[in-house]
């Protein structure tokens, strides 16, 4: 499973990132790649939760992370 961030930069110097294939995931950070780690960390806590309760779709055997 390919998850995609997406980056972008806030008018006020932040960073935001969001894990595309995941709604709300997503995180601010003070550099791109604090906040790309951070959405990461999210997308994989939305994924074990998911899981956890046997919600999930895809095959989780192989995530990876690419940028948009």
């Amino acid at each position: 499973m390919v998850l995609t961030i997406e980056l972008d930069r806030e008018e006020d110097g932040r960073w935001i990132a969001e894990v595309v294939e995941i709604p709300g995931a997503l995180a601010y950070g003070v550099t791109s790649e604090q906040a790309k780690a951070k959405a990461q960390a999210v997308a994989l806590r939305v994924l074990a939760d998911q899981l956890e309760h046997g919600e999930t779709t895809g095959d989780l055997s192989n995530i990876s992370f690419a940028a948009a």
